[in-house]
């Protein structure tokens, strides 16, 4: 006898399949843009703004938290994005760093715990390039123990702690890719290298876009499947809040 699905697992899987297909067929000129949303308040704007689905970004939660990037502990980080996921009705992915030491099938479970439908896996430690043959095994590792339950992005850090080789980014790109990741993210490319990045890489590419910078049209002619702003949203918000607390005084 086949097994019956559970309820939240079968609106997992549906939510996941949503996520997945928002990739899929993008004009040059109209990316996926996935605001990030650092705690629930948050997040609940950028749905009724009209955005279908949304990227946590760990640096924007981790201030929110009181955290530097980079020092959130994962259970406080798993208990803010089940707490963004319970706040709005659309997909979101988390940026869980470098998966914080657990094993795969960990901390595939602990996303699917929190209601995650991605995640963002990055390929340095503590500013330093991973081994590009052993990181391509452990993200097999972790899609393996996700099944088609997460949509696994996988940053590409060459830009931002590496040589800025863009052959170098496209080669780790495609072993990531052989081993199951859905998106690549080569955080921190220069626009002029975006052409080169989108030809060489097999599947959907995210782009770090910058407030004030090139525009979400522009980004997607020159390469960008999807777009996502780190903690660029959280930070001009609270510089916003900052002009307030002044003119309070």
């Amino acid at each position: 006898m086949t097994p019956v699905e559970s309820e939240p697992r079968r609106k997992a899987r549906s939510e996941v399949e949503v996520f997945r297909a928002l990739h899929q067929g993008r004009l040059p000129g109209d990316p996926l843009v996935l605001p990030g949303p650092w705690d629930a308040a948050s997040a609940r704007v950028f749905v009724d703004a009209g955005f279908p689905a949304l990227a946590t970004p760990s640096a924007g939660v981790a201030a929110s938290l009181g955290y530097e990037d980079g020092a959130t502990p994962a259970e406080e980080m798993f208990a803010a994005v089940a707490r963004i996921v319970r706040a709005v009705d659309v997909p979101v992915s988390a940026d869980v760093e470098g998966g914080y030491g657990l094993a795969p099938k960990e901390l595939t479970e602990r996303l699917l715990e929190a209601g995650a439908v991605g995640c963002n896996l990055e390929d340095s430690d503590g500013g330093v390039l991973k081994d590009a043959a052993q990181h391509a095994d452990w993200l097999a590792e972790v899609c393996a123990a996700a099944g088609d339950q997460l949509f696994v992005n996988a940053r590409v850090d060459v830009f931002a702690y590496g040589d800025s080789d863009a052959e170098r980014a496209i080669e780790r790109a495609a072993l990531y890719v052989a081993a199951g990741a859905d998106c690549v993210y080569p955080i921190g490319a220069p626009l002029d290298v975006l052409p080169l990045l989108r030809a060489g890489i097999e599947g959907p590419v995210n782009v770090f876009a910058r407030l004030g910078g090139p525009s979400v049209a522009e980004l997607g002619e020159l390469g960008a499947t999807r777009v996502t702003f780190g903690p660029g949203l959280q930070r001009r918000s609270a510089e916003a809040l900052r002009e307030i607390a002044v003119n309070l005084r």
